[in-house]
């Protein structure tokens, strides 16, 4: 499993930064939610999905606002760009999520969802779960677990009820009030 940090305070590509998180205790959600604006980056990252379509997720003035529910077995990240729009919205199926030393943290089961604004939705690497399992890094449970979740969202996402996303605007005005 990969364990990814809310504030990739490891990713050399960022070079100036502000961070703020806060851990959100409402109706429509609990768990922690954090931001990172990328003032200033190395180089973009542009992504490569289906039809050749480009689409770049890291710039200087974007963010991302990442969402670690409670006891649930997915985090996501919101990619905003320089003006607030939204570019893409990225599921990692999880283990768990959880907090250490004071930062939230997915335990990524490989397995992931990329929902764009265009309504397109991609599942990727599913070869990646495939071979984590082959390997011993996954138990048959986990690899289910991951296949079920998986199913389970993009069927919201279908049905326009995975309300999780409907919050990322609301989550990250919230958290810009409280950048350092």
């Amino acid at each position: 499993m990969k364990r990814k940090y809310g504030d990739r305070s490891n990713w050399q590509r960022i070079l100036e930064r502000r961070y703020a998180q806060a851990y959100v205790n409402e109706k429509d959600f609990k768990g922690y939610i954090t931001l990172i604006h990328m003032k200033k980056v190395a180089q973009p990252l542009v992504i490569n999905y289906e039809q050749g379509e480009q689409l770049s997720i890291v710039e200087d003035g974007y963010m991302w606002l990442q969402q670690f529910p409670d006891r649930k077995h997915f985090a996501v990240t919101t990619t905003f760009d320089d003006n607030g729009n939204v570019k893409q919205w990225y599921i990692d199926i999880a283990w768990t999520n959880g907090v250490e030393e004071g930062i939230p943290y997915v335990d990524d089961l490989y397995l992931d969802i990329v929902h764009l604004p265009s309504g397109e939705t991609f599942m990727l690497d599913e070869d990646e779960l495939k071979d984590a399992l082959l390997n011993n890094e996954i138990n048959h449970g986990m690899y289910d677990l991951a296949r079920e979740e998986s199913n389970r969202i993009q069927e919201q996402i279908k049905k326009n009820s995975f309300s999780i996303l409907s919050l990322s605007y609301e989550h990250m005005e919230y958290l810009k009030r409280r950048l350092v």
